[in-house]
C-alpha cells in the first residue's frame, strides 16, 4: 500500500478525508474505510510530522499486541514515511533496539515510543503529547479510554495534545462509531493518487489492477474492504466475534494434553495449527505456520523446533506430502473431511455456553513467523487462521439464502485445518476419542 498523500515540495498533501484527518487538532481522531485507501500512511506521516514540528514532544504508537504492531505499522514506518534509512550514517532519527525496538529519537528532542496494549504498564505509565493506535477496531472502549488519559500534552513543547488511529470498518454496534468525543473521518479509493488521478478523477492503469483485485474478495471482507461498509456477519459461516475466541497469550500448562492440525499448500498458505486441551475440554489454538512459497520439507524443520508431546498430528489426505512429514520424524493420521458435519462440529463449539465461555478460542499473535508477501498483498489476503473468518462465507443466491451446503473455496486454510481439529474431538468414527470431552 502506498500513500494518500503525494509529496510535494512544500511536503506531504493529503486528500479527501485524509484531508480533513490531517489538518484535524480534536482530542480524539480516527480515520476508516475501505483496504488501500492509504489509512496507515496517513496516520504514520501525520504523527512523524507532528513530532518533527514540535520541539522536546512526546509520541506513543501502539497496537492492541506489541508483536503485531512491529510487524505491521513500524514496517511501514521504516519503509514508507523514512524510506529505509534509520540506522544509515548521518540521518538524523535513531532507534533504540533492532528486533524489538522501544522509540525512535528525534533530533529537536522529541521521542516516539513504541508499545502494545499487551503490557500497557510499560508504556502507559508515561505522559505523551500524541498518541497513534494502529488498527483501533481491535482495541476496546476502555483500552482507548485509557490512552486518552495517557495523552495529556504536558509531555513536551506540543500545543495540543491528541489521540489518533486508523481503524478498518467492523460490526455496526463497535464502539468506534458510538464514542460521542471522538470524530470519525472517512477516506475512500479516489483520495488514493496512486488509484485515481487527483485532477482528472480518472482512474490510473494500477488502481484498476488494485480494485479488480480488491472485487475479488468474498463476503464480509468485500463489503468493508472493498466498499467501506461497518457490517454484521451476514453470511458468514462461523459466529466468530474477536471479543470472544481471539485472547490474549498465556503459558500453556505443561500437563494440557497438545495435538497438530495441518493443511497442506504451496501456492496457497500451508498451514500447521498447534492446539492444547484444557481439563474442561475446551481447544486453545496457541502456535501457528501460515506460510506459502515453502515445500513441505522446509516446513518439518519449522515443526520439529516447537517442542512437546503432541498426542495426535491430524493432516489433509496428499499423500507424497504425508510421505515427507513422515520421513522427517512427523507422523500424521488422516483427517475426517466432511464438511458439512465438521462445519456444525466447529459452530458449536463457537457457541457461548452457560458458563460464559465458547469451547474453542484462538490465542493472538500465534504465528511462528509471518508471510511477507501476504502482508503486503495489496487485496490484504489473510495471514493467519483469525483473519480468515471475514471471508468465510456461504454461496447465496439473489434471494440471499444459502445456495447449498459448501462454503464460498477461497482463503480457507487455517478454518479447514481447524475443522480437522474439531472434528478429531467431536465427529470421528474410526479413530477413538482423545478423552472424554467434559464440559464445565
Amino acid at each position: 500500500m502506498t500513500a494518500v498523500i503525494a509529496i510535494t515540495k512544500k511536503g506531504f498533501t493529503p486528500y479527501g478525508g485524509a484531508s480533513s484527518y490531517w489538518y484535524s487538532k480534536a482530542p480524539e481522531i480516527i480515520i476508516s474505510g475501505p483496504y488501500d485507501t492509504g489509512k496507515t500512511i496517513t496516520a504514520l506521516n501525520k504523527i512523524n510530522y507532528l513530532l518533527s514540528k514540535y520541539t522536546g514532544s512526546r509520541g506513543l504508537m501502539i497496537r492492541k499486541t506489541y508483536k503485531s504492531l512491529i510487524n505491521s505499522a513500524v514496517v511501514t514506518f521504516e519503509e514508507k514515511v523514512h524510506q529505509k534509512r534509520i540506522g544509515t550514517p548521518g540521518y538524523p532519527l535513531t532507534k533504540l533496539g533492532e528486533s524489538k525496538p522501544e522509540w525512535y529519537d528525534y533530533p529537536n528532542g522529541s521521542r516516539l515510543v513504541l508499545g502494545g496494549m499487551d503490557n500497557p504498564g510499560k508504556t502507559l505509565s508515561s505522559e505523551y503529547d500524541f498518541i497513534y493506535v494502529n488498527q483501533a477496531e481491535e482495541l476496546t472502549a476502555d483500552e482507548w479510554q485509557a490512552l486518552t488519559r495517557a495523552a495529556s500534552g504536558r509531555a513536551g513543547g506540543a500545543p495540543f495534545a491528541q489521540v489518533m488511529g486508523d481503524c478498518n470498518p467492523d460490526v455496526p454496534e463497535h464502539w468506534i462509531l458510538h464514542r460521542e468525543p471522538l470524530i470519525l473521518f472517512e477516506s475512500r479509493h479516489e483520495d488514493n493518487p496512486d488509484l485515481f488521478d487527483q485532477e482528472t478523477g480518472e482512474q490510473t492503469e494500477e488502481g484498476r489492477g488494485r480494485l479488480e483485485a480488491l472485487d475479488n474478495m468474498t463476503g464480509v471482507r468485500l463489503k468493508r474492504g472493498r466498499f467501506g461498509l461497518w457490517v454484521g456477519r451476514e453470511g458468514q459461516v462461523y459466529e466468530f466475534d474477536p471479543a470472544v475466541h481471539l485472547i490474549d497469550r498465556f503459558d500453556i500448562p505443561k500437563d494440557w494434553r497438545r495435538y497438530r492440525a495441518i493443511d497442506f499448500g504451496f501456492t496457497n498458505p500451508f498451514v500447521c495449527q498447534w492446539w492444547a486441551e484444557d481439563p474442561d475440554g475446551r481447544l486453545y489454538r496457541y502456535r501457528e505456520i501460515y506460510m506459502s512459497g515453502r515445500t513441505v520439507r522446509v516446513h518439518s524443520e519449522t515443526i520439529k523446533r516447537e517442542k512437546g508431546r503432541f498426542e495426535a498430528s491430524v493432516s489433509d489426505h496428499d499423500a507424497e506430502d504425508r510421505a515427507t512429514l513422515h520421513e522427517n520424524g512427523i507422523k500424521t493420521i488422516n483427517a475426517d473431511k466432511r464438511i458439512s458435519v465438521g462445519i456444525e462440529m466447529v459452530q458449536e463449539r463457537l457457541k457461548v455456553q452457560p458458563d460464559g465461555l465458547p469451547r474453542l478460542f484462538l490465542l493472538r499473535d500465534s504465528l511462528i513467523e509471518e508471510d511477507a508477501s501476504l502482508r503486503d498483498d495489496e487485496t490484504r489476503r489473510p495471514n493467519c487462521t483469525e483473519q480468515e473468518f471475514p471471508g468465510y462465507v456461504w454461496p447465496t443466491t439473489k434471494a440471499g439464502r444459502a445456495a447449498d451446503e459448501r462454503p464460498i473455496k477461497a482463503d480457507d486454510h487455517g478454518v479447514d485445518a481447524m475443522r480437522y481439529m474439531v472434528m478429531y474431538f467431536d465427529g470421528q468414527t474410526q479413530y477413538p476419542k482423545p478423552k472424554a470431552v467434559k464440559y464445565a
